[in-house]
């Protein structure tokens, strides 16, 4: 039986391997193939952004002045969109819709444009802003995407800029037919019962079979691991309860699979023959064993629990029992045989024993005599010999107690010693840094002089650029009235130049060029006033500003000062410190050369009570193993004792019959 599911389950996983490896080969075709067509439309949308004559009417749509002109590129680029979309039966329509405000929707149909600013809501619209000019590929939406549609579509979206300010004005979308792209994977058939569909990110249907589950949760859930592979194969349970094996491959363009779906009873169904030949077989094997386990109970069991009860009775105490079965030949017969002679060698043992038990007890009356004053003696020399132990351990322990605290007291030393030289350095670091900081003050007290000095020559120049402005502000005003009477001139000389009818036209259209001139010079000279009042203002800022600013700089200078005798000062109280650290530091040495001679004379009374100690308590070992091995002679002599009478009471337990 363990065979027979062995191989079926083998079969069964092979035929899943194979049958994977197939799916999954066919499953990375079909994608590649789909992966052309999402590049294609790609590749497509690109083609347009590129396009001069695309590109110039979409400008013109989104900044030109004139309304006609925008009227009439938006109606030749929805021209263009419908020409395409008459040309490619997969394109359902194509829109522009705009990001900014003010902007006209430009689509292939009019119904289409009627939905521009629902669309302008949808999640799919705001993830487009944030790719920022990749393309964005949609799932299909329930009453369509841009328009109202009775067959499943699938659109494409990317983000349009201007090639020369880079600001974003529309937004490109391409609605094409989902049929184009299931059309692509409807002739792969994966094996009976199977089914491919088209599953987003989020676990829900692109594309499937039945129409009605576009938008719905996947029947399969990947598992976490497996979603983030490009492709691969997973065995799983369906929403349904049903055991299927899918295959998948992430599309490039975005993160789509598509899916393969097949049931495993489908696949494993040949190997279940394997498996009921498996259970008959081992329906036989058990009636055969049935047959056999009844014939060993009559020929051999029943033998053997007649023996086995001639054995309790043996164990129970009576020796005199004997088997009964002589006549077979085999191994029960022999067994019999075995039994009687072990029950009749058995009888004549225990009367030896009982001879023996009664020799045993005599003689260990006698060592427990003899074992009982050889512990008395041991004992009193213990108690003497832990006597002298114990003086010698606490000559020890004081000796050891000595030596303890002189260490701690050289530990602490050492401490003190390592803290001054610490204190040391860092009084030192501290004097050091306050060097430092009395020259960098001094260099602070320099620059900040000569930015004062610059300050005040900087108010200076920028006085004299205020007087600079005004005069150009004059100057202006005379260029001005110039121009004036440049324009009243020229409105006299065309005047003249009418009066003299067809000979002055020459003179006329020199009359005009003159007052051209004259009032191109008025807006640039008002243009120059506006720039230099704006100068003026900034200068005036300038000096208030600066003006504002020099009592800080003189208030800075005085900080600067005093810090500067405040790091002097520090450093001359860290000279004293450094100094009085130095003759404690003298005074923690000499402590520390007095503190190691104390403890080299506390080791040396140390180790002498050491060594008493462990003479005393080698001493104290010996006597108290002595007194053990005693006492353990007197236990062992009782025990003894007890074990004789207890083998003679077992003894006499036995009915041993008359003796053979």
């Amino acid at each position: 039986m363990t065979v027979g599911l062995i191989s079926y389950s083998e079969a069964k996983q092979m035929v899943e391997d194979n049958v994977s490896e197939a799916s999954h080969q066919t499953i990375v075709q079909a994608s590649d193939n789909l992966d052309v067509v999402f590049k294609t439309y790609e590749d497509f949308t690109m083609q347009l952004l590129v396009d001069k004559e695309f590109f110039a009417l979409a400008r013109n749509i989104a900044g030109h002045e004139d309304e006609s002109v925008r009227y009439s590129s938006a109606k030749a680029l929805s021209d263009k969109f419908r020409a395409y979309s008459l040309s490619q039966q997969s394109v359902k329509g194509m829109m522009l819709l705009p990001v900014r405000q003010g902007l006209h929707v430009v689509a292939s149909g009019s119904s289409l444009s009627t939905k521009a600013e629902t669309l302008k809501d949808s999640d799919w619209y705001r993830k487009t802003l944030e790719l920022n000019g990749k393309t964005l590929w949609i799932a299909p939406q329930e009453g369509g995407i841009s328009y109202d549609s009775k067959t499943p579509t699938i659109g494409l979206s990317r983000l349009m800029k201007d090639g020369v300010s880079s600001e974003a004005s529309y937004i490109l979308l391409l609605e094409m037919d989902a049929a184009t792209f299931s059309g692509r994977y409807a002739s792969v058939e994966l094996g009976e019962g199977s089914a491919l569909a088209i599953i987003d990110g989020e676990g829900k249907y692109v594309l499937a079979e039945d129409a009605s589950l576009i938008g719905q949760e996947a029947s399969i859930t990947l598992p976490a691991e497996n979603s983030k592979l490009a492709h691969g194969s997973w065995k799983g349970m369906t929403s349904d309860g049903s055991e299927v094996l899918a295959v998948y491959k992430t599309f490039q363009a975005m993160d789509w699979k598509l899916v393969g779906t097949i049931p495993v009873k489908t696949l494993t169904k040949d190997a279940e023959a394997i498996r009921s030949l498996t259970w008959i077989t081992a329906l036989a094997a058990a009636l055969i064993a049935v047959a056999i386990g009844a014939l060993v109970i009559m020929m051999i069991a029943r033998p053997l629990v007649k023996l086995r009860n001639l054995m309790l009775q043996g164990a129970d105490g009576n020796l005199a029992v004997r088997s009964s079965i002589r006549k077979r030949r085999d191994e029960i017969g022999a067994l019999s045989d075995s039994f009687n002679r072990m029950m009749l060698q058995m009888s004549e043992l225990a009367h030896e024993a009982t001879h023996s038990a009664q020799a045993v007890l005599s003689t260990a009356s006698r060592l427990s005599d003899a074992s009982l004053k050889t512990s008395s003696a041991a004992k009193e020399i213990a108690v003497a010999t832990e006597e002298i132990a114990g003086g010698a351990s606490n000559l020890a322990a004081e000796a050891e107690r000595g030596s303890q605290l002189t260490g701690h007291i050289d530990a602490g030393m050492k401490q003190v010693m390592s803290a001054s030289g610490i204190m040391l350095a860092s009084a030192a670091q501290v004097e050091r840094a306050s060097e430092q900081g009395t020259a960098y003050m001094e260099q602070l007290l320099e620059k900040t002089g000569l930015t004062e000095a610059m300050t005040s020559s900087m108010a200076e120049k920028v006085e004299a650029l205020k007087d600079s402005t005004a005069s150009i502000s004059g100057i202006l005003e005379v260029l001005n009235q110039l121009t004036k009477q440049t324009n009243i001139l020229s409105l006299n000389a065309a005047i003249e130049a009418a009066r003299a009818g067809t000979a002055g036209k020459g003179f006329m259209v020199v009359a005009d060029e003159i007052r051209k001139l004259a009032e191109q010079s008025r807006q640039s000279i008002e243009i120059v006033a506006r720039t230099t009042d704006t100068i003026r203002h900034g200068i005036e800022e300038t000096v208030q500003v600066l003006s504002q600013a020099y009592p800080i700089f003189r208030e800075q200078i005085g900080s600067v000062k005093e810090a500067n005798g405040i790091f002097i000062s520090v450093q001359q109280q860290m000279e004293q410190f450094v100094n009085g650290l130095g003759s404690v530091t003298h005074s923690v040495a000499e402590l520390e050369h007095s503190q190691a001679a104390l403890s080299e004379a506390m080791l040396s009374v140390s180790s002498v009570a050491d060594q008493s100690s462990a003479t005393s308590e080698e001493v104290a070992s010996l006597s108290h193993e002595q007194l053990s091995i005693s006492e353990h002679l007197v236990s062992l002599s009782g025990e003894l004792n007890e074990v004789s009478s207890r083998l003679k009471e077992s003894l006499a337990q036995f009915n041993m019959g008359e003796r053979v």
